[in-house]
């Protein structure tokens, strides 16, 4: 994939601190959305994944701001994930501002749990690219 996924998100007003910058809790809800929505545009639903008895989870997660987001900003958040050998996988994301400054950069690290074991699935990659109708988005 030449371009990472990403969508489009609206600062609001309501998301907003005292100073008018955007909550820092707030940057993980806007990752939170781009990986979920890379999901369902690879044909992996939330329904899909509780069927087949998994769902991913956060194992840790980095912000790095670089620049204020204010009310009414156009960003896009991009998502990208990074498979290795383990149980494990990255996500790296950018909150992008209009003009392509890099306003936050947020890596993951996450999994997959079997929901009924309560462990984390070996092959994460594997089972993605087996439940996806588009598992290039994933990046597999």
């Amino acid at each position: 994939m030449s371009e990472p996924f990403s969508v489009p998100v609206t600062v609001r007003g309501y998301e907003t601190d005292v100073q008018g910058h955007l909550n820092q809790a707030v940057y993980l809800n806007y990752a939170e959305h781009a990986r979920w929505s890379l999901l369902q545009a690879a044909g992996v639903g939330q329904s899909t994944l509780v069927g087949q008895g998994v769902g991913p989870v956060s194992l840790e997660t980095t912000i790095q701001y670089r620049r204020e987001l204010l009310a009414g900003d156009e960003v896009t958040v991009t998502c990208e994930f990074e498979w290795g050998e383990g149980k494990t996988f990255r996500i790296r994301q950018n909150i992008l501002k209009a003009d392509g400054t890099v306003a936050a950069e947020i890596t993951a690290v996450s999994g997959l749990m079997d929901l009924k074991a309560r462990r984390l699935v070996a092959d994460p990659g594997g089972h993605f690219r087996a439940l996806a109708t588009e598992p290039a988005l994933f990046g597999l």
